[in-house]
């Protein structure tokens, strides 16, 4: 069995590569970094580093590479491929998009089409998936979309594996924590389709991606710029500050509660899944840099996101905001330069302040209580 799968970075690599190999396909990698391509065609195996107290170590093997920039092969790996995954940043999905289009087209034109295509994006993002679909159908003509319609499946997913930034000699190795959670939507799948070995199937997806989301990746954020603003290089230092710790835990309080009375969570073992997600947090065999983990924060600060969605529902539930609003506040004080998003972020705070940039980027009027309680955070920081 062959996957396809966009991008050859550490996630890619050690999250989302490693479960595909041990579940017995031969993993293609597309990616526009010449230096992986290259390695991965070279040596075709790489290793996997758990980040645990005696460092486990995998060899995942049958791999190779493709260079992502190149749209014919592309397209003949799409047009050949058994699965199609990605992980390359919701934001870079309708970059891959004209590859798969053309992939699709000649998939469907041959005698593959009888053969249905899962392509599973696996995104930080709600709906990562239909995303994609909608980037790709957007180049298909009718007769050839009318097909996909039949063929093609792109169920949605949630995917959680804290992968640091990687300081290794071999620019193949990764480390990555012994946790994971590959969660995809039964629904959207072919009736009779092929499951992958260590992918939980669910018949409703929304509160696993919710409950990650507004979690792993709420408490993650608020971690780095609030560890940021306290003057702290990672998540493992900022968290062993029982201030930030409690100002985190603050967060995710906020979110449970908005997660329980949404999708009817036990309460207590919900507190247990914080619990979990707080010490995955502070493991000590990771070094997580709290300018990775908060990088690009407009994303971060958008209306559907980690911080601003939970919030605005907790306000209109009538719940407590104060800890996701601080941490709207501290993502407005992440002034790292080499970050574009952050720059940007930094510019328009110096152009027109920071309550038009905050409703700016989070889409919330500036008189709105919410907006007005990060502004006030901001100012006292």
């Amino acid at each position: 069995m062959k996957a396809l799968h966009f991008g050859a970075g550490n996630i890619g690599r050690g999250f989302i590569g490693l479960i595909l190999s041990r579940a017995g396909y031969n993993v293609m990698f597309s990616d526009v970094n010449q230096e992986l391509v290259k390695a991965l065609q070279q040596r075709g195996q790489y290793t996997v580093e758990l980040a645990n107290e005696s460092k486990d170590t995998e060899t995942v093997t049958g791999v190779s590479a493709i260079d992502g920039t190149q749209l014919e092969t592309v397209a003949q790996n799409v047009a050949e491929a058994d699965l199609v995954t990605t992980a390359v940043g919701v934001g870079i999905l309708k970059h891959i998009a004209p590859g798969i289009a053309k992939g699709l087209e000649a998939r469907l034109n041959t005698g593959l089409v009888q053969k249905p295509l899962h392509i599973i994006a696996c995104e930080n993002a709600i709906g990562a998936s239909t995303q994609l679909k909608e980037h790709v159908y957007a180049l298909l003509e009718e007769p050839v979309r009318a097909l996909a319609d039949q063929y093609v499946y792109f169920p949605d997913s949630a995917v959680d594996r804290i992968v640091p930034i990687q300081h290794h000699e071999d620019s193949l190795h990764v480390q990555v924590e012994p946790f994971y959670e590959w969660v995809v939507d039964r629904s959207q799948l072919a009736p009779a389709f092929l499951p992958i070995e260590g992918v939980l199937y669910v018949d409703d997806l929304e509160p696993y991606i919710e409950r990650k989301l507004f979690t792993v990746n709420t408490g993650h954020c608020c971690a780095a710029y609030i560890g940021y603003v306290n003057g702290y290089d990672t998540i493992q230092k900022a968290i062993a500050d029982e201030k930030v710790k409690s100002l985190v835990y603050g967060a995710l309080q906020e979110t449970g509660e908005v997660l329980v009375k949404r999708f009817g969570f036990n309460p207590e073992d919900h507190q247990q899944y914080i619990s979990k997600i707080l010490g995955r947090f502070v493991n000590p065999h990771l070094t997580d840099e709290v300018t990775r983990v908060g990088r690009s924060p407009l994303r971060k600060l958008s209306p559907n996101d980690r911080l601003v969605r939970p919030a605005l529902q907790a306000y209109e539930y009538g719940m407590e905001t104060t800890n996701l609003a601080r941490g709207m506040a501290a993502a407005c004080k992440f002034d790292v330069s080499d970050d574009p998003e952050a720059a940007e972020l930094q510019d328009l705070i110096k152009q027109k302040g920071i309550a038009a940039a905050l409703s700016h980027y989070t889409s919330m009027d500036e008189q709105h209580p919410v907006l007005k309680q990060a502004v006030e955070h901001y100012h006292q920081m």
